[in-house]
């Protein structure tokens, strides 16, 4: 049997499930690969694994999220049995994501349709990063019992509706920006305060869960954000109904937008 290693990565741009599916996801086809360790808040990534490192860092790299790999020791008892019983409660998190997901899904609807007839496009904005959340969630169940390039494959195409959808909405920011628009501030604050009560709701129900698996984690962290994004458009809203302007409804819109691109791109980067 080949001896048993620890490789810990740096990875300065991990900080949200997306990163960390993606990362599941480009390291699931390496059989070398044992168990992965996510620590989100230093940005660290530790694999435990067989044979040299240099097949992993290679799968790392195309991502985007600035992998570096800083040391390689060998592994000892207590990292392999920590590995082991860090399994956690699948079928309760199963449920836990079907339910965010649906939740997520739903919200796309709502503020895709209602950025629509406001004019907002802080909420268009906020109904991509719903949906964004919506596939992350989508691939966390696809993975249960599939095949790597099944999993790749539907990443891909969330992906690149992610930035279809994303470039759609900055061109409609620039349009919007030369042509003027009139967004309709108590929808935007209306609307987004049912986004901010989905987004708290999700926080709650994936709290339990924080202290598991590392997926759930970074969920966790992710609906967090999710809530700080609410709070902006609400924000913009408000300011839109103070000064009489649609700038704030452009700038949130265009920087979720880019949040929303940038999330695609990296999704696209992956590899089976």
């Amino acid at each position: 049997m080949s001896k048993i290693w620890v490789s810990l990565y740096r990875i300065p741009k991990m900080d949200c499930p997306s990163e960390e599916r993606m990362i599941r996801l480009a390291l699931n086809g390496e059989d070398q690969v044992q168990a992965l360790s996510f620590d989100l808040q230093q940005r660290r990534l530790e694999v435990i694994h067989h044979g040299d490192a240099a097949a992993i860092t290679g799968k790392l790299t195309p991502l985007g999220l600035g992998a570096t790999l800083q040391d390689t020791r060998a592994a000892d008892s207590a990292t392999l049995q920590a590995a082991s019983d860090s399994t956690p409660d699948t079928a309760q998190e199963a449920r836990t994501l079907r339910v965010l997901l649906a939740i997520n899904a739903i919200m796309f609807v709502v503020e895709m349709t209602a950025g629509v007839i406001a004019q907002s496009t802080a909420l268009i904005a906020d109904s991509l990063d719903m949906f964004a959340d919506a596939a992350v969630y989508g691939l966390a169940l696809l993975a249960v019992g599939r095949s790597i390039k099944l999993q790749v494959r539907a990443a891909h195409v969330a992906g690149i509706l992610q930035l279809i959808l994303a470039l759609g909405v900055l061109i409609e920011v620039g349009r919007r920006f030369v042509f003027g628009s009139e967004p309709e501030s108590l929808t935007i604050m209306a609307v987004a305060l049912v986004a901010l009560i989905a987004n708290t709701t999700c926080l709650l129900l994936i709290a339990k869960h924080r202290h598991g698996g590392a997926h759930m984690k970074a969920s966790w962290i992710f609906s967090a954000n999710d809530v700080v994004i609410n709070v902006g458009v609400i924000a913009a809203g408000a300011l839109v109904a103070w000064t009489g302007s649609n700038y704030p409804d452009l700038v949130i819109g265009a920087l979720v937008g880019l949040i929303v691109l940038s999330g695609a791109r990296r999704i696209l980067a992956i590899k089976a």
